[in-house]
């Protein structure tokens, strides 16, 4: 990951992330965790044939639409994405990004301009999976529960020092500077004695997901009655909600 940001001392907010992990632990077990974990895993291996360079070439149409469907803010929407970016377009535009000659920062903005008429945060969403699916040792996540900044929420600012900013001039920038914070956090979180972020390659975006999840229970337990809580899940399946890979359940 780029590592242009502050050392991961200073960026991690260690008394906060402790507590999330306190109450997400409560809600989600170790075991949980790793089978989300595997899920994960299992989901790179499903999506990497279709980010191979000559596959996205030789047949970008079958390529890409298997990429929308595996991606939880673009399945549903895949039939509209392919009016607005065609096929062949949108599969240029994923070769571009996951194999091009640029740094990611300009390959992820480039991609960005390319999917203009996709609303801002699927588009981000589905080249963040796009990116961590094919080389999960090279790429990292931004989706919005992660980090919003608009709303200038997620799983990230819940754990960062205050003045640590995500903000940057374009989506390539802010991409750089997610990346940068995950890797804090997973140093940080090391540093402090709590290893099991770096027990697998996936393991971080499964502990981001459940800090995330707990923030929202906790939201929704201010602002909601009892009734509608027992509409939103629990820990575990809206973990796999987060991250795609709700109906794994077999695989894990």
């Amino acid at each position: 990951m780029n590592q242009q940001a502050a050392t991961p001392g200073a960026v991690l907010d260690a008394p906060s992330a402790v507590e999330f992990m306190r109450e997400a632990l409560i809600k989600i077990s170790e075991e949980e965790i790793s089978r989300v974990a595997r899920a994960l895993e299992g989901k790179h291996q499903e999506m990497k044939p279709f980010l191979d360079a000559d596959r996205l070439e030789q047949d970008a149409g079958t390529s890409v639409t298997e990429l929308l469907g595996r991606v939880f803010a673009t399945r549903r929407r895949t039939p509209q994405i392919l009016e607005l970016i065609p096929g062949d377009r949108l599969g240029a535009a994923v070769a571009d990004l996951v194999h091009g000659p640029d740094a990611v920062t300009a390959r992820f903005e480039r991609f960005d301009q390319a999917l203009a008429p996709v609303a801002e945060p699927v588009r981000r969403e589905f080249a963040g999976e796009c990116l961590r699916f094919a080389d999960p040792d090279r790429y990292w996540l931004w989706a919005r529960w992660m980090w919003d900044p608009h709303a200038e929420t997620g799983a990230l600012p819940l754990v960062l020092v205050s003045e640590y900013d995500l903000h940057g001039p374009d989506a390539g920038a802010m991409y750089a500077k997610v990346g940068d914070a995950i890797h804090a956090v997973v140093r940080t979180a090391d540093e402090i004695g709590f290893h099991r972020m770096q027990a697998t390659r996936f393991a971080v975006d499964v502990y981001l997901a459940s800090i995330y999840g707990v923030y929202l229970y906790t939201v929704t337990r201010m602002r909601m009655t009892q009734e509608f809580n027992k509409v939103i899940p629990e820990l575990p399946a809206l973990v796999r909600r987060l991250l795609g890979v709700y109906r794994r359940e077999a695989a894990a």
